[in-house]
């Protein structure tokens, strides 16, 4: 059974040699579909690691469900088994080293080494879920973009019923402004002499 919303994913599957390569690809191809190719490295080390547990000590069968899940900032990987023993975690010991995931837990001690926290959560006698987590880095912050450039038709598009100047439309160029009107500035009119009329008779 396979389901895969948006940020998450769960496979069931039977932990053995051939289908742990296959998980080990899935859950890198998830995590670079989500952005998050820096985890991919420690996150398909810890579920190596954990099914490799389940392959050579879960009882009674090798039946487990791998589910990776993000949340905010934080990857969480878990594998729940049919077995109800709760594992401990050991000491990486380089002796032994050709032992693969010993009864000591060898394994969880990697898992603990490679994660952010990890924990065992029992399930009655249903099993158990064995999970680590992952610090995811913070997404990529969009450049604002603060100058605008328009070209082509002002008939559509976002800009569509913005004006430069009030009542102007944004196709038509403004009128430019009307010159102020100057007064014709006249000059004194020239004094003009008149002759009085003297009667005939009187001098002067």
């Amino acid at each position: 059974m396979i389901s895969e919303p948006s940020r998450y994913y769960a496979v069931e599957l039977q932990a053995l040699p051939s289908r742990i390569g296959q998980v080990r690809r899935i859950v890198s191809a998830h995590l670079r579909h989500w952005h998050l190719d820096p985890l991919i490295d420690h996150a398909v080390l810890g579920v190596t690691e954990l099914l490799t547990n389940v392959h050579r000590h879960a009882q009674p069968d090798k039946r487990c469900t791998v589910e990776i899940e993000l949340l905010l900032d934080r990857l969480t990987v878990s594998v729940r088994d049919h077995d109800p023993r709760i594992p401990e975690a050991g000491f990486l010991d380089p002796l032994d080293a050709d032992d693969g995931l010993a009864t000591s837990g060898r394994g969880l001690a990697i898992v603990g080494a490679v994660s952010e926290s990890w924990g065992v959560r029992p399930c009655g006698a249903d099993g158990k879920v064995v999970w680590f987590t992952l610090a995811a880095p913070p997404p990529a912050v969009p450049v604002e973009t603060r100058a605008y450039a328009v070209y082509g038709s002002t008939t559509e598009g976002p800009f569509l019923g913005f004006a430069p100047f009030p009542g102007v439309p944004l196709s038509a160029p403004a009128d430019p402004a009307p010159a102020p009107a100057v007064e014709p500035v006249l000059a004194p009119a020239p004094a003009v002499a008149t002759a009085r009329r003297v009667p005939a008779g009187r001098a002067g």
